[in-house]
């Protein structure tokens, strides 16, 4: 099915970023693609961003010199765009006579950053997530996308539902749900699909495997779809036949403490503060070394986004934030469960993005 979706626009954001590279240095270098797409609408795979005080020079190689024009024009980006050879010269040249230059710490090499030491005089000053918090906080085009990329992942689970039975291999389920995924319009899965049947699901990031499903295994579906560079995320944990009792257990206590995750979510609460909802519960039900991983994470232009949801989080929700709440318990030789739904938080709690029904039996 083809859906339309709004333009994407980039206008307001690089005088957004300007105002919080300001207090830490005169211009700013952006080498994560993904941060160079979210500021500009490029989308290719090599790219340097220049950003001043005044203006911003996207810098990339000669395999874009139509299409990052074309790019910048239709997201309405304000900026430059030099073909080089020699992107730090070009960059150098950019920045003029600037004292200091904000460089993105957590995505920059060691390599890099020894470059533009030789390259510039400058001081090079590192930041950490200052361009992530601002992409955390999503757009009505850019949660469209999310949204759309959701609900192909609704859609693809209900159509397969026939093959939750014994018989039926991870592999197979894995590979039909990426097949579902692309021809209902997704670039793709948005990350490495996860079928995780019996006690294979008791890795958290299990990969499908040729096992076949069996009469009371747990089945741990975590899969996403990629939607014009946009994400989403969902697990939901099947029964095939009759889980056993221990089986049951973990599925009751799972379901009810991402409930109450998912109730928690509000602008203003911390998110570390949803993780302890979640994990408050699990641990009460004698499980809590079985929630073996924090509780979510942002979706966006990347799987991992800001806010992180887990136990050292110091991230505040704002209205616009899309994250997950995902809790899981997984036993060794039993198997494990996760449930997680993809939320965009509201004024004045959450919404749901993922629609699929939670099974309980």
């Amino acid at each position: 099915m083809i859906v339309e979706l709004p333009p994407l626009e980039v206008t307001g954001r690089l005088d957004r970023l300007r105002a919080v590279v300001a207090d830490h240095a005169d211009a700013m270098i952006v080498s994560d693609l993904a941060s160079i797409r979210w500021c500009t609408g490029f989308t290719g795979s090599n790219a340097l961003l220049v950003v001043t005080s005044e203006d911003s020079t996207l810098i990339t190689d000669g395999r874009y010199q139509s299409q990052a024009p074309e790019e910048l024009a239709a997201a309405r980006a304000n900026t430059l765009v030099e073909i080089a050879v020699q992107p730090i010269n070009v960059a150098v040249d950019a920045l003029g006579d600037v004292e200091m230059i904000a460089l993105e710490a957590d995505v920059m090499t060691w390599a890099d950053q020894r470059a533009w030491a030789k390259a510039t005089d400058a001081e090079l000053v590192p930041t950490l997530g200052m361009i992530c918090e601002l992409r955390a906080v999503k757009d009505d085009a850019e949660l469209a996308r999310i949204q759309r990329a959701a609900a192909i992942v609704d859609d693809a689970v209900a159509e397969l539902q026939p093959m939750l039975v014994a018989g039926t291999t991870e592999r197979e389920m894995a590979h039909a749900l990426e097949h579902e995924l692309r021809a209902a319009g997704a670039t793709g899965p948005a990350y490495e699909t996860i079928v995780a049947g019996g006690p294979n699901g008791a890795l958290p990031h299990a990969r499908p495997t040729d096992r076949p499903f069996e009469n009371g295994d747990l089945v741990v579906i975590d899969v996403g779809s990629l939607v014009d560079g946009y994400r989403s995320d969902m697990t939901r944990t099947f029964a095939i036949g009759t889980p056993s009792a221990d089986g049951r257990r973990i599925r009751e206590i799972v379901t009810d403490a991402q409930a109450a995750g998912v109730a928690a979510v509000r602008p203003g609460i911390e998110a570390k503060e949803v993780d302890s909802v979640c994990r408050s519960i699990i641990a009460d039900a004698g499980y809590g070394d079985a929630f073996s991983h924090g509780t979510g994470h942002g979706v966006g232009l990347d799987i991992h986004e800001f806010p992180a949801v887990h136990a050292r989080s110091t991230a505040i929700l704002q209205r616009g934030h899309v994250l997950t709440v995902e809790p899981g318990i997984y036993v060794p030789a039993v198997g494990g469960c996760r449930v997680e739904d993809l939320l965009v938080v509201t004024e004045s709690g959450s919404r749901p993005l993922t629609n699929s029904p939670k099974p309980t039996r």
